[in-house]
């Protein structure tokens, strides 16, 4: 058996191959990975020699190339993390996100569609258990209020070209299973944090800032709220989807830790203060910047529904991941 994870040097990616092969030991993993800014191939040291691993520097949007590649290991699954995901560069420069996040899913369905699919809805009896899971973000749901929760029947309300782009690519995921019978399911997950994060997002630039000395920044009040999940969390529940979700069906992970960015900050300066302390806290590195365009007030997640039917629980709450988390990067950054 075979299965295609595409962004696997990313920092979900990455930490889901390396949990998906510690569970599944002789399933052979391919993974296509562009390599930009994004990926890093150090994320995947633990098993870069492993027999049943293959890295492959490539596209998504490059149809040769996937098509080579699905004729060569005949995949019974695809794993779809590959997308652009940082909402500022989605501001700055769009191109980018529609290309990778919606001609490239489609790229990917319509290979996937043509060699599991002999005509609409009817599967190659070869393929019969072969299955797509895309990945994707709760951010397609828009924001929230002070109340509330996303659910699965949540209606679409994209605010930033990312999160258009990311609901583009649900839809689109969609219609291949609605039209031509693909066995498609769909995760929308809430803010992942952890190990291998890009040092662009917040908690990796919360963490660094404090080390080195520098400002912290903080987007505007800081009072913008988020629903964090641990990564490692994170990939159980893509596990669980993979191999018990229903077809055609969505499932949102989250991990109920709903904290603002202020807070996140005051809690990272606060285990370093204890672990690692100086003259003066580190709270007085925090600084407050201009808000983001659009910026989305609150997101949270209702993960009832992989809770009820799949059995998944989050065994991290927001104060033990984020320890385990900044002696993560305290080693990476070596500060």
């Amino acid at each position: 058996m075979a299965i295609l994870i595409t962004g696997g040097a990313g920092f979900i990616g990455s930490n889901f191959i390396v949990y998906f092969r510690q569970q599944y030991p002789n399933v052979k993993i391919v993974n296509i990975d562009k390599l930009t800014y994004a990926g890093d191939l150090f994320n995947l040291n633990e098993i870069k020699n492993n027999e049943n691993y293959i890295f492959i520097k490539g596209d998504i949007c490059d149809k040769d190339l996937i098509e080579k590649l699905f004729k060569e290991y005949d995949f019974s699954g695809v794993i779809h993390f590959a997308a652009e995901s940082h909402v500022d560069n989605s501001i700055n420069s769009p191109i980018e996100f529609i290309n990778t996040n919606v001609f490239g899913t489609f790229n990917l369905l319509d290979v996937a569609k043509n060699h599991w699919v002999s005509s609409p809805h009817q599967v190659k009896q070869k393929h019969k258990q072969s299955r797509f899971l895309h990945i994707s973000t709760d951010e397609v749901y828009g924001t929230l209020g002070d109340k509330g929760l996303f659910t699965e029947h949540t209606p679409y309300a994209p605010n930033s070209p990312y999160s258009a782009s990311k609901a583009s690519s649900d839809f689109l995921v969609r219609s291949y299973c609605h039209t031509y019978g693909l066995n498609v399911v769909t995760t929308n997950c809430s803010n992942n944090y952890g190990p291998k994060q890009h040092d662009e997002k917040l908690i990796p630039t919360v963490i660094r800032k404090a080390l080195k000395g520098e400002n912290i920044p903080i987007y505007g009040d800081g009072k913008n709220i988020r629903d964090w999940l641990y990564v490692e969390d994170h990939c159980r529940g893509i596990d669980l989807v993979f191999n018990k979700g229903i077809t055609g069906e969505t499932y949102n992970i989250g991990g109920k830790n709903e904290c603002n960015n202020l807070y996140i900050a005051n809690t990272i300066c606060e285990i370093l203060d204890d672990i690692k302390p100086k003259n003066t806290s580190y709270k007085e590195q925090i600084s407050f910047v201009q808000d983001r365009h659009g910026h989305d007030y609150r997101y949270a997640i209702d993960a009832s529904k992989i809770e009820n039917e799949l059995g998944w629980r989050a065994n991290e709450n927001f104060e033990s991941g984020i320890k385990k988390t900044i002696t993560w990067y305290i080693n990476k950054y070596q500060l």
